[in-house]
């Protein structure tokens, strides 16, 4: 029953986390579209006012004006809308599904022994300490070269340094799914903690100022603006992060861990050729096409570069599994023993993950689509390979599916 409730509790979160995710990164996305848009008023009362900029958009049969001020608006209004639950629900609500899905079994889907054979506690101490070191790393890479000449190129390049070697530590530490899965919420809790920490709390001092009637510092608005821009550029990366676990093909690489760096640039990349297409619409910058080329060159070289051999004919997937031929059709009283061995652990009499069982021939019939796909073609289970399944039982596997799959 256990792992009913959990896999109703990982669908809820993750449903909620999606909505939430959407929310918080469609009015991201929107803002960073809004500011490279504004023009400069035409109306003179919107430039006595001290608008710097505004727009006219057209949307669901209804004509939109609106407008920014440079600083202090002339009164606040009395419903002021605050960008800030959308950030902090997609954190909370990614937390806890990580915390389900992986810390919750930490011995079945973080650890990997192969790679570091430690206590469930000690792994997961580990893999907290990603998210509070990295924005520790990187809220002071921000603080301290920031401000410098050329300030935003140190921060980007010693942040890009930063997601590498979390990376390989992360791909070299723990399993190959969990390890990107680890990534991607460590990058995606500084987006938050910029929200936090930085964002809010300098929109907040600056509406108390107003209301003082004082002077606004405007160092609130740049940090603020500074944290903004970054967790735009965040965003594409840290959502490849998290659906790369759906496709095994990308952390079971030997590389992952350079996959999984190859495809965040490509990310960014491409999120900068957004960016920057709304300011070429207006003529302040030249077209941007080249950084999504340069994101879409990434993505096909690294395609290319894992592309799997050619087999041929006579080269046979099935010729290591014991000599067995091709064309042989593999018995279930064969298949039987690799089952018991490799995956009754977790799919059979006492533990039945994910509602599955393996230890009967009716079982095995009906589930024989699912343990072909997950034994053969994605090579997931069993999970970091915690049993030590063979290359040749796993043709022994294939074998026996297109063949059929007999249980007679």
């Amino acid at each position: 029953m256990e792992s009913y409730y959990l896999d109703w509790a990982n669908l809820l979160l993750r449903w909620v986390h999606v909505i939430t995710a959407i929310a918080w990164i469609g009015s991201s996305f929107y803002f960073v579209f809004l500011d490279s848009s504004l023009t400069p008023p035409v109306d003179e009362d919107l430039k006595k006012q001290g608008v710097s900029g505004e727009l006219w958009a057209v949307h669901g049969g209804g004509f939109y004006h609106p407008v920014k001020f440079a600083g202090a608006p002339p009164q606040l209004p009395k419903h002021l809308h605050w960008f800030y639950w959308e950030s902090y629900s997609t954190w909370l609500t990614g937390f806890s599904l990580f915390t389900v899905s992986y810390l919750w079994n930490a011995s079945t889907y973080l650890i990997d022994k192969s790679l570091m054979n430690w206590s469930p506690g000690a792994a997961i101490g580990v893999a907290l300490s990603f998210l509070v070191v990295f924005w520790m790393l990187y809220d002071g890479i921000c603080q301290l070269f920031g401000k410098r000449k050329h300030g935003d190129a140190i921060v980007g390049a010693l942040v890009a340094v930063l997601v590498c070697l979390a990376s390989w530590l992360a791909c070299h530490w723990f399993a190959g799914r969990a390890a990107f899965l680890l990534v991607g919420a460590m990058v995606a809790t500084s987006m938050s903690a910029n929200v936090f920490f930085w964002i809010i709390p300098g929109q907040r001092t600056v509406v108390a100022a107003i209301k003082a009637g004082q002077p606004v510092d405007p160092i609130h608005g740049q940090r603020g603006k500074q944290r903004s821009v970054h967790n735009t550029y965040f965003t594409l990366p840290v959502l490849f992060a998290m659906l790369s676990n759906h496709y095994s093909f990308t952390y079971t690489h030997p590389q992952n861990w350079l996959v999984l760096v190859l495809m965040m640039l490509a990310g960014a990349a491409i999120r900068q050729f957004f960016v920057l297409r709304h300011g070429y619409l207006l003529g302040r910058n030249r077209h941007p096409v080249g950084y999504a080329l340069a994101g879409l060159a990434v993505i096909v070289g690294v395609i290319v570069w894992m592309q799997p051999a050619p087999q041929s004919a006579t080269n046979s997937v099935a010729a290591g599994a014991g000599g067995i031929s091709a064309k042989a059709v593999i018995s279930y009283e064969k298949l039987q023993p690799v089952l018991a061995q490799r995956c009754y652990m977790c799919h059979g009499e006492q533990v039945q993950m994910k509602n599955v069982r393996l230890d009967s021939p009716a079982a095995v019939q009906q589930h024989a689509q699912a343990v072909y796909q997950q034994v053969v073609v994605t090579r997931v289970m069993p999970m970091n390979n915690a049993t030590g399944i063979t290359d040749a039982e796993r043709a022994l596997v294939k074998q026996w599916f297109e063949g059929g799959a007999p249980v007679q």
